[in-house]
């Protein structure tokens, strides 16, 4: 009995410390040192405000990165290894650890990195993270769409070098030189002065080329590529709130079935009462 109960109470004991850390409190801190870190080392590029100020932005810097190290040992001790199954942590964890490396020496480049500190935003703030994980799941989507654009760009790449690459070659002399010219095209980036108007002044029939390209590249493909993440960022939203609705659900039916069992056992208890009472002798009662 003993041995169960030090078993148990470790284990209550990490489950608290884990809701702790994992609370709106905790979070809110570390939301806040976040962007306090990002702000002071945004401080750090201005000589004027190293000058006057560096000794306390390096201080501030000392002291952010040292409640990130207790926060991941909190949450190490809190959740154990299942600490390691969230993404999400183990990117914590590598943004962290590459603020611990040594500014200086070999690992100096590395010093630039810490600016990285303010990605966490991405795995505290939950909308955030839930952008993040719906351009995720768009991924295989996404592919598809990749692959029709490069599909795309590759037969008009071909087209454009077949029809102008004798007289544009820096544009159209390759099929390389053809789809980064289309890339441009398809930015809309002074694609009609720049390439467009001087192709037509030898080709006037090339707005025939240049027309579809823009309807299919830019005005189709593109919006089919922003629909697919809207989509699974509405078909995530929706997941997380059935998981919100199907919690509630098992919270009230287990509030009900407490209640009900609360109320047999005092069905029981007054059962038990008046069967007691029956037993008991009228002991108040005179005799005649």
């Amino acid at each position: 009995m003993d041995e169960a109960l030090e078993t148990t109470q470790p284990q209550t004991f990490r489950q608290r410390v884990g809701e702790w850390i994992e609370g709106a409190w905790a979070r809110n801190v570390i939301v806040t040192l976040i962007v306090l870190n990002a702000i002071t080392l945004g401080l750090e590029t201005s000589p004027t405000a190293v000058a006057y100020a560096g000794g306390f932005l390096r201080g501030v810097e000392h002291f952010v990165l040292g409640v990130f190290v207790v926060e991941m040992i909190v949450k190490l001790y809190a959740f154990g290894p299942r600490f390691f199954r969230s993404g999400w942590n183990v990117f914590d964890i590598f943004i962290i650890g590459v603020s611990l490396v040594p500014g200086s020496g070999p690992f100096s480049i590395l010093r630039s990195l810490r600016i990285l500190r303010i990605l966490r935003l991405l795995s505290t703030i939950g909308r955030l993270r839930m952008i993040i994980e719906s351009l995720l799941a768009a991924i295989p989507s996404i592919g598809w769409i990749v692959f029709l654009l490069v599909l795309v760009f590759y037969i008009f790449g071909v087209m454009g070098t077949q029809l102008f690459g004798a007289t544009f070659p820096d544009w159209f002399g390759s099929v390389g030189a053809s789809m980064y010219t289309l890339f441009q095209v398809m930015t809309l980036e002074s694609w009609s002065m720049g390439i467009a108007r001087p192709v037509m002044e030898a080709y006037p029939h090339a707005y025939l080329y240049f027309i579809p390209f823009i309807l299919i590249s830019s005005l189709t493909i593109l919006n089919v590529f922003i629909g697919i993440i809207v989509n699974t960022m509405q078909a995530l939203h929706w997941e997380e709130e059935d998981e919100k609705r199907a919690a509630a659900e098992a919270r009230a039916h287990a509030e009900r079935e407490e209640m009900l069992a609360h109320l047999r056992r005092l069905s029981v208890q007054v059962e038990q009462l008046q069967s007691r009472l029956a037993e008991q002798p009228d002991s108040g009662r005179r005799p005649d």
